[in-house]
């Protein structure tokens, strides 16, 4: 996400039931002792883990769980600790659980949208039509959360949440705002989670979402051939997978293309008429005679005509503004334009999810996106009570749900922008029995499905063509906010977790 900062977001690390020394007043830890900015003023070191036990109820179960929320040291070459790293984990006890590691995207988000949004125990209700950041910010029973057939660990990356580096910014931008120094050491910290919880045998699973998707197969292969952790699954929610997708439009059909099906949808879903039979269609008129059309240009005007006509019918849209747009509809000019009439804008993380637009008469959007300014609000104030008063982990640093300081210092390395496709492939092949799920929502602008289904498709058999799916679903790119999207998105997890 290297365009508008993409959020959805969650880094989530689950460390569960490692206990953690308290930091004894008379002998400070070497992380405590690592605490000086060099101006002599001193941050307060972090708690010792703390944990508390709770009970929810999915799917007819009522599952008793302990939630433990703790930090793991970052180190150095040398063995200083020059970061902390906060996690949240839900465990249950049981022979050969699994253990799930979670981590969202930004780079900035931390994974408290994972954790109270898709897959934890309880949930906030944020991302939806109709939600307002005011709206009490009260956890309940999450009846979609994996916790019946996983354990699960949510991991902030440094800088997000509270965790925190511990050097100053011009080293922590080397040493974790980089595309690969961030696959590296939060790569450590899955390691050092299992090793310190003996968990090493257990069976092993990763969930990314949004640019964590962009994460997810470079941690995998990361794990198994630099630090010998070999996953079982891995779960990729509306993710960023392939950066120079969208390069060249001005010549590759390749940038409309991700978009078009995604904006058909949204048409479709307020008409009331999305299904998958439908948005079929619509992909194989996107990847044939749309694709051709805009290939051939100017060399064949009748063709264009056809084109323009057809993407107006497809996307409600006044033929006038397609005809300008020569039938490539960019997405923040479609933002605006669809909802002009009401004085409304959409998101790009779900078009159908809208804001009053408090500059209609503005040449471009001034104003931040609708979703990512409605779900700062009800997440934090959610997450900073669960961490500091349900769990007790008392800290009263500041919690950086989407921190816009590390987009501020991020920075991509020479790879950044060849996405992670190459690694999907490589951890596939690496491992057999590696099963691979990537899930979107049909109306995500910011990470729209096509993409994957077109990396997909291109990818080898390996044998099993089966063991890497993309799957679609009504909503957008936290499409798990939906009940009946969560609902179906828990059922396709269950078949690659193997369980009924």
């Amino acid at each position: 996400m290297r365009k508008p900062l993409q959020t959805s977001l969650l880094a989530a690390l689950l460390l569960a039931g490692f206990h953690h020394p308290a930091l004894a007043a008379d002998k400070k830890s070497p992380a405590a002792e690592a605490l000086g900015t060099g101006d002599g003023y001193q941050l307060p070191p972090f708690p010792a883990d703390a944990h508390v036990s709770q009970s929810t109820t999915a799917g007819g179960r009522t599952l008793s769980y302990t939630a433990t929320v703790g930090s793991l040291p970052v180190r150095d070459d040398t063995g200083k600790v020059i970061a902390q790293v906060m996690f949240t984990a839900y465990t249950m006890p049981g022979k050969n659980r699994p253990v799930t590691f979670a981590l969202n995207g930004g780079p900035g988000a931390s994974s408290v949208y994972l954790n109270l949004g898709a897959i934890g125990p309880k949930k906030v209700n944020f991302g939806v039509e109709g939600d307002n950041p005011s709206d009490p910010a009260m956890l309940h029973d999450n009846p979609g959360t994996w916790l019946g057939f996983t354990d699960l660990v949510f991991i902030d990356p440094v800088g997000t949440g509270f965790s925190r580096a511990l050097v100053d910014d011009k080293e922590a931008t080397k040493d974790f705002y980089s595309t690969n120094s961030d696959i590296h050491y939060l790569s450590r910290i899955i390691y050092d989670w299992l090793l310190k919880n003996g968990r090493m045998e257990s069976r092993k699973y990763l969930v990314g979402e949004s640019y964590g998707g962009f994460r997810g197969p470079r941690i995998t292969d990361y794990l198994q051939t630099q630090l010998g952790v070999a996953m079982n699954g891995v779960v990729l929610l509306s993710p960023y997978l392939d950066p120079a997708a969208s390069d060249d439009e001005n010549v590759s059909p390749l940038p409309w293309m991700l978009t078009l099906p995604s904006i058909a949808a949204a048409h479709l879903e307020r008409q009331g008429k999305l299904d998958a039979q439908s948005m079929q269609s619509i992909i194989d008129y996107t990847r044939t005679t749309y694709a051709s059309t805009l290939m051939q240009g100017r060399a064949n005007p009748a063709a264009t005509q056809a084109m323009i006509q057809k993407v107006s019918e497809l996307t409600g849209l006044d033929p006038v503004f397609v005809q300008r747009s020569g039938g490539r509809l960019e997405t923040q000019a479609y933002l605006r334009e669809v909802y002009r009439a009401e004085g409304k804008l959409g998101s790009r993380y779900d078009s159908n999810v809208t804001a009053w637009d408090p500059f209609p008469y503005a040449p471009h959007q001034r104003s931040g996106d609708p979703i990512l300014n409605g779900i700062i609000a009800p997440t934090t104030t959610a997450m900073v009570n669960f961490i500091t008063q349900t769990v007790g982990w008392k800290y009263d640093g500041r919690y950086g749900a989407l921190s816009y300081d590390v987009g501020r210092l991020w920075h991509d390395d020479d790879d950044a922008n060849s996405g992670s496709v190459a690694q999907l492939r490589e951890a596939v092949a690496n491992d057999p029995g590696l099963r691979v799920l990537i899930a979107h929502g049909w109306d995500d602008l910011s990470c729209p499905f096509m993409a994957s289904v077109l990396i997909v498709d291109q990818m080898p058999a390996m044998g099993d063509p089966t063991r890497v799916q993309v799957k679609e679903y009504p909503g957008g790119h936290m499409f798990y906010a939906r009940p009946s999207s969560q609902a179906d998105l828990l059922h396709d997890v269950k078949a690659l977790y193997g369980v009924n």
